[in-house]
């Protein structure tokens, strides 16, 4: 999306929080960007709810001055709120099986059906995602993760660790990420209790299961969510990195974007076998499906070594947001032309 604003009008609107009132923050970030913030009274049911985004997003179009614009999906669940808005073109943007996850909502299917019908292009965010849907929709595209090469490249001359990081022990083990059922907390926990000496730091918020789950020894530290920027200031300070994802539905098509970052940033990977990593990554990532297994990759002398790096510098020249943004507009233009009879050659508003 940050590609994006380089040349068009992005509008991201987020999913409903719930407090005291009915209100819209709209704020823009930068010169091309708003993020659209609707705030609903709890005590609303689900039919004013819906109903209260679907006016709010005509108001928006007019108030904005928003004439020629394309949809952008992330989630079928915002078919609720805008099926009603007529775009150029619209694009769904599948990044992951989001009906295997917890708590998924039962009608998430059925929208997913409709707006499959509704697309007039569909990106996958992996491979196995796409391998999933290609039968599902006519004109679907794989893009795995993509990576801010600099930024997280930062990681490998940074030296002065965050506050709260700095008193932590080595060798270091981290991750950060949603913590959620996609994790393998067994895992974490087996290896941190047989070896008390090695540190496990976990960025990111707990969502879905309860703070009761999370393993709880000395040698595990909870940081909590850190912004975006900060990330290669911590993960400077890490020995390792790891990924240790649950082998289940909700992680069965999941290209987890955090593998190239901690690449970048010039960090061992210690991942379990997760399909797009073991194919994408398997000469430079390290696996292991068991605490013993963990282990022993763990002792193994892993090290960032110079022809390691050059393997993974060799692998990450052809991945950025940039080469990746530039397909996927390719694409949309394409799909485009053929919905427009105008010939207009870009879009000129995205909502």
């Amino acid at each position: 999306m940050s590609r994006l604003t380089k040349t068009n009008r992005v509008f991201f609107v987020e999913e409903p929080e719930f407090d005291d009132g009915v209100y819209y923050d709209v704020v823009q970030q930068s010169e091309n960007l708003w993020v659209v913030a609707p705030h609903m009274s709890r005590t609303m049911d689900e039919a004013s709810v819906i109903a209260h985004q679907r006016e709010f997003l005509l108001r928006l179009l007019t108030n904005m001055n928003i004439k020629n614009y394309a949809t952008w999906y992330y989630t079928p669940m915002a078919l609720f709120i805008s099926d009603h808005l007529n775009p150029l073109v619209t694009v769904y943007d599948c990044m992951d099986e989001l009906s295997a996850f917890k708590f998924a909502p039962h009608a998430l299917k059925e929208l997913e059906y409709q707006l499959l019908q509704k697309a007039d292009v569909v990106f996958t965010g992996g491979r196995s995602l796409y391998e999933a849907k290609k039968n599902q929709h006519h004109n679907i595209y794989a893009f795995p993760s993509s990576i801010d090469f600099d930024h997280f490249f930062r990681a490998r001359q940074l030296t002065t660790d965050p506050e709260d990081q700095e008193t932590i022990p080595h060798p270091r083990f981290g991750f950060y990420g949603v913590i959620d059922e996609r994790m393998d907390l067994r895992l974490l926990e087996e290896v941190a209790k047989a070896r008390r000496d090695w540190h496990f730091i976990l960025i990111g918020p707990v969502v879905k299961i309860s703070e009761s789950d999370l393993p709880r020894y000395e040698n595990i530290h909870y940081l909590g969510k850190k912004d975006y920027s900060d990330l290669p200031t911590y993960l400077s300070g890490w020995d390792v990195a790891i990924m240790p994802f649950a082998l289940n539905e909700s992680t069965r098509y999941i290209s987890p974007t955090k593998t190239p970052e901690y690449l970048a940033a010039g960090k061992p990977v210690i991942s379990t076998p997760i399909l797009d990593v073991v194919k994408q990554y398997s000469n430079v990532v390290h696996f292991a499906d068991s605490a013993e297994e963990f282990i022993k990759v763990a002792e193994n002398n892993i090290e960032n070594s110079a022809t390691w790096l050059k393997a993974v510098d060799e692998i990450l020249s052809e991945n950025s947001w940039d080469k990746t943004w530039e397909q996927m507009r390719k694409i949309i233009i394409e799909a485009l032309k053929k919905t427009q009879s105008n010939n207009l050659k870009d879009l000129q508003e995205y909502v």
